[in-house]
């Protein structure tokens, strides 16, 4: 029996919420081999796609290579989700490369001109404009209880009935195009009002834009953690991976998501007597004592904001100082109704008007919320959401 034919058959006793079967880069292109000489359809490997779970980064230019042992477009949608789960890992060790660790001394001119490059050219950078096109994909958990009044479900969602249950898959839902402003190398906080009723639809959404490279690199540097961890390749050329660590006392990033349910009960309550009921409650009154009167459940929503601690990874051009990737982690509280916010930017020169910069290019973010809230409605669950954003068409920002 072909290796394709025994995976689906191994992923159909998978448990569910990403209790899949763990993979390398390699072993899923294996699969993905197999599958394609099985010539299976597109909804069984797209099956077996949302059942894996990778062990590496598969970076974009794997992901290229992946889509061409794909045949249609469940699968493919699948293969974007594995990039953007997996956006947080170290890619396979064979895409490492094998240059000595450099020195403390060489460390330390490293992080010195890392700190040179942001003080004096990226907090530098001029008013920017840009369109950020937004993928999100989301698993479609349902967000309430039909009890409260309150539709839960992701209603765009589209899901499988394949061999586990399909909600705890993470599909595409939608895309948006918007203009923004970045300001010193940031997205600059939009100040219109926003109508969408975010949870309440199903969907949660990042209020608070992706923190700036200066703060990080600052509160990482302040609190003395930035460690030497490995080399990287980014567009072919060497990268010095630092880790760190940011305590709650020296942290200012942000955690700002909309919105959670309050449910609160209201009402008047009548309580009578076998003689009274009558009286109090009308002729409908059992024989015997009871309760009459106006109940109700309210649901209002409202954001979860926190100041968190984190740790991340730096990525920085070694001969440079330039700073071409971020990542930030936020710990989290597991009494907090938003579980995770794993942030990552990546960073490269782009042509703006006559010049160019280095700025944001594209931005991954995994969040696992709790969607009822502290109200309980439904019981204890978790909802998943990715956001994929490509920053393109920038430019100098209009002046008034």
């Amino acid at each position: 029996m072909r290796r394709c034919i025994l995976c689906l058959t191994l992923l159909s006793f998978a448990m569910p919420a990403w209790c899949g079967k763990k993979m390398t880069v390699e072993q899923l292109r294996e699969l993905l081999f197999s599958c394609q000489q099985d010539k299976r359809p597109d909804a069984d490997v797209a099956t077996a796609l949302e059942q894996v779970e990778l062990t590496e980064e598969l970076t974009r230019s794997a992901m290229n290579s992946l889509i061409g042992l794909v045949n249609g477009p469940l699968s493919t949608e699948q293969i974007y989700v594995l990039e953007a789960r997996s956006a947080y890992l170290t890619p396979p060790l064979s895409d490492l490369p094998d240059t000595p660790a450099p020195g403390p001394a060489a460390e330390k001119t490293i992080l010195t001109l890392a700190q040179t490059y942001i003080a004096n050219t990226y907090e530098q950078l001029p008013l920017l404009a840009a369109t950020k096109t937004t993928l999100r994909f989301q698993d479609n958990t349902n967000a309430l209880a039909a009890s409260s009044g309150v539709g839960g479900s992701a209603k765009d969602a589209v899901t499988s009935s394949g061999l586990s249950n399909p909600v705890t898959f993470i599909r595409y839902i939608n895309a948006t195009a918007r203009p923004v402003i970045i300001e010193r190398g940031a997205e600059k906080r939009t100040t219109e009002k926003d109508p969408t009723r975010w949870g309440a639809n199903g969907s949660v959404e990042i209020q608070k834009p992706e923190p700036g490279l200066d703060l990080i690199f600052k509160e990482a540097q302040g609190a003395g953690t930035i460690r030497w961890l490995r080399w990287e390749l980014i567009d072919r050329k060497p990268a010095g991976v630092f880790s760190f660590e940011v305590p709650r006392q020296k942290s200012k990033f942000a955690v700002d998501v909309c919105c959670f349910p309050d449910l609160k009960q209201a009402g008047i309550a009548r309580f009578y007597s076998a003689t009274t009921g009558r009286q109090v409650a009308g002729p409908e009154a059992s024989n015997g004592g009871g309760v009459a009167g106006d109940f109700r459940t309210d649901t209002e929503w409202h954001p979860f904001r926190t100041i968190a601690p984190y740790h991340g990874l730096l990525f920085i051009e070694p001969d440079t100082g330039i700073v071409r990737r971020m990542i930030i982690e936020a710990e989290l509280q597991p009494s907090d109704v938003v579980h995770q916010m794993d942030t990552r930017i990546d960073y490269a020169r782009v042509k703006a008007g006559q010049s160019s910069f280095i700025v944001p290019v594209r931005s991954v973010i995994n969040s696992v919320v709790v969607p009822n809230g502290d109200s309980g409605a439904g019981g204890y669950s978790t909802r998943t959401s990715l956001f994929t954003s490509e920053y393109s068409d920038y430019r100098p920002a209009p002046t008034k």
